[in-house]
């Protein structure tokens, strides 16, 4: 209804059954918002071998935008997505290239899921370099099996990682928005990320009362 012919209408009453749809709400509205850190690399390592994702989704992606993708629920990089290309690719804009299978990437509803969970028809949480977030539909995933790199930052006293396709076509976005490949970076260098406190997660929802480590 807020799409109809790029307009949208005025406004609508709706009601929530829970705090979940309200965050959706937001998402669907364009008026939620995350608060980006920058995370500073500690460690970068090749673990060989390993299955990534990359989800194409049915939306063009812009500049600066790309989806949160960590190891942990709790501390997620912001991947861009393929806009840009390289000497050995095109520019496919609707494209992000994620990570490994097991990576927890964060949905419209605030629940997380795994990379290898995504299909077509699915929805995913868009960011941009701001925190602005939107939803995008997937149109399609492929996975494949490629040469990985690990990848560990820190913000404050949380530390998180990620294991991504070692190729030139995966970039993180730096705090002053400009773009950096995983095959240029470089352990002391800054990248936005999203990191919050650990808490458990059961089927994607947050359990705020349990204990669980995710190391």
């Amino acid at each position: 209804m807020f799409s109809i012919l790029d307009v949208g209408v005025e406004g609508e009453i709706f009601q929530k059954g829970s705090i979940g749809e309200g965050q959706e709400t937001l998402v669907n509205l364009g008026t939620k918002n995350f608060d980006l850190k920058t995370a500073k690399i500690t460690e970068i390592q090749e673990v060989g071998d390993g299955e990534r994702v990359c989800v194409d989704t049915a939306s063009m992606l812009h500049k600066g935008e790309g989806m949160l993708i960590g190891s942990r629920a709790n501390f997620m990089f912001l991947v861009h997505n393929e806009s840009v290309g390289s000497s050995f690719t095109s520019p496919r804009p609707f494209r992000v290239n994620a990570g490994a299978v097991h990576c927890y990437t964060l949905s419209p509803d605030g629940n997380t899921k795994y990379l290898s969970e995504l299909e077509t028809g699915s929805e995913v949480l868009i960011l941009n370099s701001k925190g602005k977030a939107r939803r995008a539909a997937i149109g399609r995933c492929k996975i494949e099996k490629r040469p990985m790199l690990l990848i560990k930052a820190k913000v404050g006293n949380e530390i998180g990682g990620i294991i991504a396709q070692d190729a030139e076509t995966i970039r993180f976005v730096k705090a002053n928005g400009q773009l950096v490949s995983v095959t240029h970076l470089k352990k002391g260098d800054s990248v936005l990320a999203f990191s919050k406190e650990a808490t458990g997660r059961h089927f994607g929802m947050e359990v705020s009362d349990e204990y669980i480590l995710e190391k």
